[in-house]
């Protein structure tokens, strides 16, 4: 058997295991064992799936130790968001991790997550938009409201027509919700949509509307903290005026939040223009130093 010698039936195994996980939107974490030095139990491409409860559900990276050490990392990986690449000293029972077989081992571990959901409550032109560029930016894409269609959204990964109360649609910390309601009943899903732990809320409304709804939800007893998560109204600054405009400013606040940008220009510097005439200047006082000396 070669170093990547690995039964096909457990292979079938471990990849069918991943695609159920991902197609019911569970996270996991793939751990492959990318190099080996001396004796090791598991062979390099050996791979084992790890759900977020620290179970080994599919696949073979040693026993013992080996296999604890790679659990614990995992679980690590998969609440960061971050791979990493650990390594296992199986050559040491007392400083390494107690296994008499002996060698080292490099296992890399990324995490599998669901994309983000990006729950729409509401239909017409700027929800439909949303849809369209939420499902663009890799979002998992969720329209609530009575009226929507497959016809008005068809990038939609998910319809909900009979969910009053969004007893439907869980909102939880990988949730994006956005309230485009256009006035019907806009402060009673904003308090339903704070009642989870939405990463981001948000109301499309104007400066005025926003202010009575943010006033509706003090008045009912909304913890402060709570109120001051929401983005109301939504959206960056682009001085939008059309649904699509409106829509785009949302979704660019929303990758700003997910990917932890400043929402400002990139270019903060002088222009182009301004850089390469400071270059210039800066080659001809040196010309003239030089000709000076």
């Amino acid at each position: 058997m070669g170093d990547y010698d690995t039964p096909s039936e457990m292979v079938s195994d471990l990849y069918n295991k991943a695609a159920a996980l991902v197609s019911q939107r569970q996270p996991f974490a793939l751990a492959t064992v990318v190099h080996v030095i001396g004796s090791a139990s598991a062979r390099r491409g050996s791979k084992a799936i790890i759900d977020a409860h620290g179970r080994l559900l599919a696949g073979w990276v040693g026993g013992g130790c080996a296999e604890s050490a790679v659990k614990s990392e995992a679980l690590a990986v998969l609440e960061s968001g971050r791979p990493c690449t650990i390594t296992i000293d199986m050559s040491d029972e007392m400083l390494g991790v107690g296994m008499p077989c002996g060698g080292k081992m490099d296992v890399f571990i990324e995490p599998v997550l669901p994309a983000p959901e990006l729950l729409i409550v509401g239909h017409g032109r700027i929800a439909e938009t949303l849809t369209t560029l939420g499902h663009m930016m890799g979002f998992y894409v969720t329209v609530n409201d009575p009226a929507a269609d497959r016809e008005s959204f068809p990038l939609a990964d998910r319809l909900v027509t009979e969910d009053f109360d969004l007893t439907e649609t869980a909102i939880g910390p990988n949730s994006y919700v956005v309230i485009a309601t256009q006035h019907k009943r806009d402060h009673l899903w904003l308090k339903k949509a704070l009642e989870g732990s939405a990463t981001y809320v948000a109301l499309i409304a104007s400066s005025y509307r926003a202010k009575l709804v943010l006033e509706f939800l003090r008045a009912g007893g909304v913890p402060p903290e709570k109120i001051a998560t929401v983005w109301a109204p939504a959206g960056l600054d682009l001085g939008a005026a059309t649904p699509e405009e409106i829509a785009l400013s949302v979704i660019g606040q929303m990758v700003v939040l997910r990917r932890g940008g400043a929402g400002g220009a990139l270019d903060q510097g002088e222009s182009p223009h301004e850089q390469q005439n400071a270059e210039t200047d800066r080659v001809l006082r040196q010309c003239e130093a030089e000709t000076a000396h």
